[in-house]
């Protein structure tokens, strides 16, 4: 317990990092002279700079334990924010971002391995998935309000170089807090004990025996598909001189909704097909709702949505780390980070493309009942049979 509690630490201050950045980026990049077509790219690039660094990361941490890369992403990270702060033109930013993007790739993979790793009880690992969400929805509230009121007092440059030392300081609180992986016992050549049989062996699952079915990573791709969409559609549906203002009280009402959820930390005892299929029939519900039925306030439809969303985020990394299994954590994780890079990348372009047609909120209720049907059936007797060879406080 104590190494997640240090875990869920530096989580939320990478994340209070990361989110307090949002409000920033966009005026910091207009006032080095970038266009709004730059900026798109700019946004864009620290999402496709996250794919070779998810699958580097997957192998990785497999391999060689979580602390390296958790440690290596929190200070590359800072490091890169301090340069930030002395960027000059457009393309320094863009270039910067960049390097981010491919930095940060390793942070989720090797703390959601981690945290997998503490228990082998499914009920333990859905508490602890929902505690990182919770961690992560608390940032996205306080964060952004925190650097836009950085920057008021501090500029731009003093902004980023504060968030810069920040993410080097967690990053070297990690050195020291978060377990080193252990070390495996390997019998000496030349030691007097008798070779062990075959039926001595340990009964541990091949890595590669039972790879997860690629079919299961539409789920993220087409869940992070439908948030592109919102986050791209709802800034643009405000209007008003207060657009920004109501903007912000609305994504606030999402997140509300989804703490309310992941603090029900009985829903864990449920199956995770069964909550997931729930929480994708109520976000498109939602989706639906926001594109129809105008009559019903959209604060009330996105505390629904953000609720569905804290239901269906931890169960869907209990889904993972059940197919997984030992030795693949830090794979499944980095091709489900991947495939949600994919879909945030891809749903906002559809929705701009499609827009001028059908309301792009249709498009994500469309791709979430696509994810329902395609939701391939869940065993939860064969996904559980793993716990009771996996002693996961090995690692």
């Amino acid at each position: 317990m104590k190494t997640a509690l240090w875990l869920y630490l530096f989580l939320f201050l990478a994340f209070f990092d990361l989110h307090a950045q949002y409000p920033i980026l966009t005026p910091f990049a207009i006032s080095l002279g970038a266009g709004p077509a730059f900026i798109g790219w700019m946004m864009g690039m620290y999402s496709l700079t996250h794919l070779p660094g998810n699958l580097l990361a997957g192998v990785l941490v497999d391999r060689n334990g979580s602390r390296r890369y958790i440690v290596f992403s929190l200070v590359t990270a800072g490091a890169i924010l301090l340069l930030q702060a002395h960027a000059q033109l457009p393309w320094h930013l863009l270039m910067l971002r960049a390097a981010s993007g491919f930095a940060l790739a390793f942070l989720s993979p090797a703390c959601m391995t981690l945290l997998a790793s503490l228990s082998s009880d499914a009920t333990e690992q859905g508490k602890y998935m929902s505690g990182h969400g919770i961690v992560h929805t608390l940032a996205s509230v306080v964060s952004p309000a925190a650097g836009a009121f950085i920057v008021a007092k501090a500029g731009y440059s003093g902004t980023f170089t504060s968030l810069g030392w920040l993410l080097i300081a967690t990053g070297i609180m990690a050195f020291f807090s978060v377990p080193a992986p252990a070390r495996r016992l390997v019998r000496p050549v030349n030691s007097a004990a008798p070779p062990l049989k075959k039926q001595d062996l340990p009964s541990v699952p091949i890595s590669d025996a039972n790879p997860v079915s690629k079919r299961y990573y539409l789920l993220p791709f087409f869940v992070s598909c439908s948030q592109g969409v919102l986050f791209f559609e709802l800034p643009l549906s405000q209007t008003g001189s207060n657009s920004i203002v109501s903007t912000g009280i609305l994504l606030s009402l999402l997140s509300l909704g989804a703490l309310v959820t992941l603090s029900l930390f009985f829903l864990n005892r449920f199956s995770p097909g069964g909550r997931i299929a729930v929480a994708l029939l109520g976000m498109a519900l939602c989706f639906f709702a926001l594109a129809s039925l105008h009559s019903i306030p959209a604060s009330v439809i996105l505390f629904m949505l953000g609720a569905a969303k804290g239901i269906l985020f931890p169960a869907m990394a209990s889904l993972f780390i059940s197919l997984g299994g030992p030795g693949r954590m830090g794979r499944t994780f980095s091709m489900q980070s991947i495939a949600m890079s994919l879909g945030a990348f891809a749903g906002p372009v559809a929705a701009g493309q499609l827009r001028a047609v059908v309301s792009p909120y249709f498009i994500a209720f469309l791709l979430l009942m696509v994810a329902l049907l395609l939701l391939p059936p869940i065993n939860s007797t064969k996904l559980s049979t793993y716990s009771s060879k996996w002693n996961g406080r090995a690692a």
